[in-house]
């Protein structure tokens, strides 16, 4: 008979068990991964307010300018002063308005014609082979409406600006009338009296490059070799340029009239730094700067 084979004995299986039950935990514990602890809130950044650009303002026009005399009209005519700050103040000004529209135009004005101080003109030489474009500024140091600076304006120079019911730079039609056989015909116009102007200030030691001093502005027109010089449709453009500037009262516009049934005359006060004369096509045909 075979003799059993004798088992092994139970301390040696326990040691060999619990070995590896020791390694299976050593390893799960290598392979065992923690999460890193959460970090803290980052503190919120400071705001920055936007820059915020302001947009440079836009230059004023006739159209414009004509308004803002319409409004100080009224006030005026109503006893009324306008409140708050004037926002025509420090804004710049490009004024063009229309002269020497048709050959009738330059044919009245005439060689050798005084007068018509501020107003841009067009006269025909003698021989009608030149156009003499000119521009002779008004003296307003002491006139009612304009002066009033103090000792802080030394002298004014004044610029009319014609026709204030036409807010557009260009020339007037031609009106005409029906006559008894349905013919038109012509009629002449006559002129009225300035109510609007542009007052250039000049303060007591600035710069005196750009006065005139009752120089006129002048350009020759020539035509085409010897023939006549032909004033064009459209005539010309007067451009004044520069700055809206305040009376002593704060306000850019000041008017005043002798009777509340004749429209108030109202002048802008402003520092010039920009004549020009153009054609029609604002094709610049001569300019003056103070610099």
């Amino acid at each position: 008979m075979f003799e059993p084979t004798a088992s092994p004995r139970p301390s040696v299986v326990a040691v060999a068990a619990s070995g590896l039950i020791l390694a299976l935990a050593s390893s799960l514990a290598a392979c065992e991964r923690r999460e890193p602890a959460a970090a803290p809130p980052a503190e919120p950044a400071a705001s920055t307010p936007p820059t915020v650009v302001m947009a440079p303002a836009r230059q004023i026009d006739r159209a414009e300018l004509l308004a803002a005399v319409d409004v100080a009209a009224s006030a005026w005519a109503r006893g009324q002063s306008p409140g708050g700050d004037d926002t025509l103040v420090g804004r710049r000004l490009v004024i063009r308005q229309a002269f020497g529209c048709s050959p009738s135009d330059a044919a009245a004005v005439g060689v050798g014609t005084t007068g018509g101080e501020g107003l841009a003109r067009a006269a025909f030489g003698r021989d009608r082979k030149t156009l003499q474009l000119s521009l002779a500024p008004a003296d307003w140091t002491q006139a009612p409406l304009a002066a009033g600076g103090g000792e802080t304006w030394e002298s004014v120079e004044g610029f009319w600006l014609p026709r204030p019911w036409i807010r557009t730079d260009e020339c007037p039609a031609v009106p005409t009338t029906a006559t008894g056989e349905g013919e038109a015909s012509e009629v002449v116009p006559q002129a009225s009296a300035q109510t609007v102007g542009l007052a250039a200030v000049f303060e007591t030691d600035g710069s005196r490059l750009s006065r005139r001093n009752g120089r006129a502005y002048a350009f020759t027109v020539r035509g085409d070799g010897d023939l006549p010089v032909v004033p064009p449709p459209g005539g010309y453009r007067l451009v004044l340029e520069g700055r809206a500037i305040a009376f002593p009262n704060g306000r850019a516009i000041r008017c005043l009239s002798p009777s509340p049934d004749q429209r108030p005359v109202c002048v802008v006060a402003a520092q010039v730094d920009r004549v020009a004369f153009e054609d029609a096509t604002g094709k610049t045909l001569s300019e003056w700067r103070p610099n």
